[in-house]
């Protein structure tokens, strides 16, 4: 396997995973926002959070994708 074609396979797969997350993070706080309007900062507070610790997966498989493509 070439290193270019495992960086694109160890990026594009494990991007994938935090997008998904955000998205469903993103969705369950709207929801729940809908139904408990008083409670808004609180359920934006806690998704903003969640998002950063999955948006962080996403930077660990950029860091990786990058040694993979430089360290021989």
């Amino acid at each position: 396997m070439t290193p270019d074609f495992s960086m694109a396979l160890a990026f594009g797969l494990w991007v994938f995973g935090p997008a998904l997350a955000i998205g469903l993070i993103g969705y369950s706080a709207l929801n729940a926002i809908g139904r408990n309007p008083s409670a808004s900062n609180d359920i934006k507070t806690t998704m903003i959070l969640a998002i950063a610790f999955a948006e962080a997966l996403g930077i660990f498989a950029f860091v990786i994708a990058i040694m993979i493509k430089f360290v021989k």
